[in-house]
Parts: structure tokens; sequence; C-alpha cells
């Protein structure tokens, strides 16, 4: 509020007025943002009600507690990802090589762009990763990699094992993309190009883990 009394952009009501489904919105982006900004352990609720403009009661009108609301966030990080996904398809065709090194390429830049939510994605936290709808929606996520890779083997005619091919390139795209945020690979080599890295090895993956039928 500036000193005419006038709001000023940016300013939240002490007491912000929410419809039933608004206020359950609101309090996932305030929790999103912090995420981003703080890291998934440092805020409280608190912090997110004072985001949203509510009061600290206001969470528990829809979620159970923190960690729901968590798991609520993380969920829709794996559906920005499933989306990514499904965009480098919609360009390339189902279960095409360049979709699948898209895609791989799409994980890293999410990863990126995402860093807190990535983190809180595939962080230490057991009893987020307990919950339900993470479960489903990380499975969905992993479950349309290995319908690609399984389309992928039949088109060429490769044959193995499409879950293992999958978490072998799963492993090494996840540890890329750690060691890229963690800037780890600054520590050891100069002007690496991690996404032009990715494009090369992920066709290699795919191939090599992979054998002709005979």
């Amino acid at each position: 509020m500036s000193s005419s009394g006038e709001p000023v952009a940016g300013d939240i009501p002490a007491k912000a007025k929410y419809h039933h489904g608004d206020l359950r919105e609101a309090l996932i982006s305030a929790v999103q943002k912090l995420v981003q900004d703080k890291g998934a352990d440092n805020f409280s609720l608190a912090d997110a009600c004072r985001q949203a403009g509510v009061s600290t009661a206001a969470p528990y009108r829809h979620f159970r507690d923190r960690n729901e609301i968590l798991a609520e966030v993380s969920a829709r990080g794996f559906e920005m990802l499933n989306d990514m996904a499904a965009e480098a398809v919609q360009r390339h065709g189902m279960g095409t090589q360049e979709a699948i090194t898209e895609m791989a390429k799409g994980y890293v830049k999410f990863a990126v762009e995402e860093q807190g939510l990535f983190r809180l994605m595939f962080g230490q936290n057991p009893a987020l990763s307990a919950e339900p709808l993470v479960r489903e929606t990380s499975k969905t996520v992993f479950g349309y990699l290995i319908a690609h890779i399984s389309s992928f083997c039949e088109a060429n005619g490769f044959e193995g094992d499409v879950d293992d091919i999958a978490v072998k390139l799963w492993t090494f795209l996840h540890g890329a993309a750690s060691l890229l945020i963690d800037e780890k690979y600054e520590t050891v080599i100069d002007e690496l190009d991690v996404y032009q890295m990715v494009a090369t090895a992920t066709p290699s993956i795919l191939r090599q883990e992979a054998s002709l039928k005979e």
C-alpha cells in the first residue's frame, strides 16, 4: 500500500477472500513459488499462507498437512514432464529416436528451469514419495517413456528388456541433470554442452541396449 492509500502492484490483501476451489489453487500456487524460490525444506505452511494472503487455518480446509500440499505440487511437476514429452512426440512421432532424444533433453531442461521443483520431486522424503498421487503421476511419466522405447524397438527390429533400457536411460539422464544443476561438471571440465552430450548419448543407449532380432 502506498502512502496515499492506493494499492501497489504485488500487494496481497491480509485476508484475501477466495471461493472454495480458488483457495486451494491459491495455496498450491504459493507453495509452488516458495519451492522454486527457497527449496522445499526452507519454508513453513505459515510462509505459504502469507504468500497467498490467507489465515494459517486455511490449508487444513483442503489438505491434511504440509506434505499433502507438497505431494500436489510434486505431482504437477510430473505432469509438466509428461506434457513436455508429449510435445516432443507430437513434433517427431511415436517411438522415434528423435522423439525420445527430445524427451531426454527436455528432462534436463526441466531440471535446469525448475530446480526447486525437480529437487522436490526426486528428494529424500520417503513420506512424499509414498503419497498415492506422487506414485501414480511418476509411474505415468516413466510408463510413457517405456511405451516409446517399446515402439522404437518394434519399429527398428530390436528386441530386449524394454524396462531395463528405460531404467538405464533414465539413470543416465537423472545423473546428468543432477550434476548439471549442482554445478559438478564445472569442477572437472570447462564448457561442457550437456544437451549435446544427451543428444549424442541417448541414441547410443537405445541402440546398444537393444539387440537385433534374429
